[in-house]
């Protein structure tokens, strides 16, 4: 059998095997089998950014771009999702898999499911809005979008939780969520650019400029957050770098190792496009934990940097690229620590340098 008639015969058998089901929480569904868009490659054929970098528990890899989409990889075969095929938008920005093998997927626009070749969107719309978050169940937590709250999966319903924002708040502050990591105890830690939001089960809590004690110069940009092995809790911004929070204590990690630029150089090279003058710990969209302890951090403009509980490394990905910017860092099911860069190439750390993956 010639490798045509193997695909005429394999595209026959996936349009047969569609299995029909009833979702009341979903707006549409549609069947990948359908418009199924396989591609032998050898590379990746992202080039936008990679925003989101997963392994499911079967070992395959998913992979999300900043504005192409998404790509599944099975160890030998490529196969890309657009909205063309149901997602809700083309920027990815997290994957997950719950207890039942679902894969996830948050856009910018919204939620899909994938499950046994379906996809299904999910509505973020804001009619179930809730201010007390007690009423809620769901270990699967959602940013599509949202400005001042984030939402709660329960099994059916995505129920939109608003944040607790400070009284007589200003109004142009943006409460977009930017992250979310869950510590050892459960606890569930919520980046916005404005401020960091925890919840505990039984309350939500928040940490913005006045209780972390900022300068007045020094403003919230929150890119990325990490809750660590140790209880640490390390918050990635977009200016004035890292900030750890250690049980009741919050230091300015950025500043503290001395990889800081001034704020006014920083925003000039900003204005000015010379993203490359901006070589401290500054600019953190990613944050992640190795299998050895490690605390890495993904730049905007100096690339990768790797905390071994001591001192900071400084590490490029790739001197051939065209920017050292970081989107994602991710510690796969065989600990492979792998970076997902704005130039839309994945990279695997090999223990002293950078090897492309993807």
């Amino acid at each position: 059998m010639n490798r045509k008639i193997e695909l005429i015969y394999l595209i026959l058998i996936l349009t047969m095997n569609v299995s029909c089901g009833d979702n009341k929480s979903t707006k549409k569904e549609v069947i990948k089998s359908e418009m199924v868009n396989l591609l032998q490659a050898d590379t990746l054929k992202f080039t936008s950014g990679i925003r989101s970098i997963f392994q499911d528990s079967k070992g395959n890899y998913w992979l999300g771009s900043h504005t192409e989409g998404m790509c599944y990889y099975d160890g030998k075969t490529f196969e890309y999702f657009t909205t063309n095929d149901g997602l809700q938008n083309n920027q990815i920005r997290s994957i997950q898999e719950d207890k039942n093998g679902i894969i996830w997927i948050v856009t910018a626009r919204g939620v899909n499911s994938y499950n046994g070749g379906k996809l299904t969107s999910y509505s973020t719309e804001f009619n179930a809005q809730k201010t007390d978050w007690n009423t809620t169940t769901g270990n699967l937590w959602f940013y599509a979008g949202e400005e001042d709250g984030i939402n709660r999966f329960d099994g059916m319903n995505m129920n939109y939780l608003i944040f607790p924002k400070p009284k007589n708040d200003n109004p142009n502050k943006s409460y977009g969520v930017t992250g979310i990591s869950k510590d050892k105890d459960g606890n569930v830690w919520i980046a916005t650019y404005s401020a960091l939001f925890n919840y505990n089960g039984k309350r939500t809590n928040i940490f913005n400029e006045k209780n972390m004690k900022l300068e007045d110069n020094e403003v919230l940009h929150i890119r990325s957050v990490l809750a660590d092995s140790k209880g640490r809790i390390w918050i990635g911004n977009n200016g004035i770098g890292v900030i750890l929070k250690e049980r009741d204590s919050i230091t300015h990690f950025s500043k503290e190792q001395g990889k800081l630029i001034p704020l006014n150089e920083f925003e000039a090279n900003i204005k000015s496009q010379q993203f490359a003058k901006n070589t401290g710990l500054q600019s953190v969209f990613a944050i992640e934990e190795d299998s050895e302890g490690n605390i890495w951090f993904g730049d905007r403009d100096s690339g990768a940097w790797k905390y071994d509980g001591k001192s900071l490394t400084n590490y490029t990905i790739d001197n051939k690229l065209s920017t050292a910017m970081i989107w994602s860092i991710y510690n796969d099911n065989n600990d492979n620590l792998l970076f997902g860069m704005a130039d839309g190439g994945v990279y695997k750390f090999n223990g002293k340098s950078f090897d492309k993956m993807f």
